[in-house]
Order: structure tokens, then C-alpha cells, then sequence
């Protein structure tokens, strides 16, 4: 076995474990996944990761904890790159698109997860607050257009949220067992943001088939 380099705090193996667990799930998937494949794409001893972990469901939590909050930041850090209601829901958009790469990875190890919630607590409640947060991002997005007149909303700015990170998901889904692409996802949501905003520039922006894949997605 190869030895994983001694870590100089326990956050730091935590990290090491939590990074060694994610590509155990990424490649064999959640439900097949046990300690000793963990503790093996670690280069440490099942005990060993038992020292940081209680079981397998609790570095699960871990994983998903860190996995949502990197998909978190890295919308929030991409709507708050840009002015403007459109292109800051274009943003929040396109960062919700699983893009080949980091971002079809990000998306295919929280899907993975997603099930272990039904029977882990922690997981369910990471889920929760997971969704809360990017529905508010929708939800402060969609406010500020309808408060500057850009957007006449169609509805509840979040439960208008909550739908477009439903969109994502069920879309999402289609291009993980390969119906769609992002592309196609992307397109969608921008149809989907036209009828819900009376902003015809989405319309505009999905017809030209302008956008392109950003270097990293959440």
C-alpha cells in the first residue's frame, strides 16, 4: 500500500480522506463504495480512516458538505463577477450547467450522493441548506430585476427559484445518462428564463446559441 504523506493537522488528512472518497464515488459510485476503497485510494488503513470518520456515512456527509459548498461558491463568485439583472441571471444559469469537465464531475458526485440522504440524517440536512442557498441566489437575482423594472415576474421570486433548480436537476439527469447536452440544458433555462421574466433578450441570447462553456462550472 502506498503510504499517503503525514499530514501536519488532522484538517489536513480530513481533506486528503475527503478528496481519496470523492474519487472512489466518482469512479465505482455511492452505493458500491466501501471503507476499504476509500482507506485503498488513500494509501491508509481502514482504521485510519475510522480515526477521523465514525463510518462510512459520516465521511459521505463530509463529502457532500464539501462538495456543495465548492458548486456554492463558485456561482456565487460568477453572479457576483457581472452587473446587470440579465447577465447576472445568465450567470446563475450557466454555472448551473454541468460543462464537461470540473463541472459534469461536480454534478455527477453530488447525484451520487443524493441518494445516501434518504437514509443519513446529516446528508439530508446538507441537501436542504444546499438547495435553500442556490434557490436564493435565483431568488436575489429575479428581485433585483423585478425592483429595477428589467424582469415582470411571473410568479414568487422563490418558488421561481426553486423551479429553475428543479429544471437543473431533471436536466441535468438527461446529460448524466446522455439525452442531452449542456448546451441543451443551457438553451432550456434561458427559454424557461424568458417566460418567466418577460425579458426577451434570454430568448435572444438562447436563438443566437451564443453562450459558451465556461472554464469551470459549478
Amino acid at each position: 500500500m502506498v503510504s499517503m504523506p503525514r499530514p501536519r493537522n488532522q484538517a489536513e488528512r480530513r481533506t486528503q480522506l475527503i478528496e481519496a472518497a470523492a474519487r472512489t464515488v466518482l469512479e465505482i459510485g455511492a452505493t458500491a463504495t466501501k471503507l476499504r476503497d476509500i482507506a485503498r485510494a488513500a494509501g491508509v488503513t481502514p482504521a485510519s480512516v475510522l480515526y477521523y470518520y465514525a463510518d462510512l456515512q459520516d465521511l459521505f456527509a463530509a463529502v457532500f458538505e464539501s462538495a456543495a459548498a465548492t458548486y456554492f461558491v463558485t456561482r456565487e463568485k460568477a453572479i457576483a463577477a457581472v452587473e446587470g439583472p440579465v447577465e447576472q441571471l445568465r450567470a446563475c444559469i450557466r454555472t448551473g450547467v454541468p460543462w464537461p469537465g470540473e463541472g459534469e464531475q461536480s454534478t455527477r458526485l453530488l447525484f451520487e450522493l443524493f441518494p445516501v440522504a434518504l437514509r443519513n440524517g446529516a446528508v439530508a440536512e446538507q441537501q436542504r441548506l444546499f438547495f435553500d442557498q442556490q434557490t436564493e441566489l435565483y431568488r436575489r437575482v429575479l428581485e433585483q430585476g423585478r425592483a429595477s423594472g428589467t424582469f415582470t415576474l411571473a410568479g414568487d421570486a422563490r418558488a421561481l427559484g426553486r423551479s429553475f433548480i428543479a429544471l437543473e436537476d431533471g436536466y441535468a439527469m438527461d446529460l448524466l445518462v446522455g439525452t442531452a447536452t449542456a448546451a441543451d440544458i443551457e438553451a432550456r433555462l434561458l427559454e424557461y428564463a424568458c417566460l418567466v421574466t418577460a425579458n426577451r433578450q434570454f430568448a435572444v441570447a438562447s436563438e443566437a446559441g451564443t453562450s459558451t462553456a465556461p472554464t469551470s462550472a459549478g
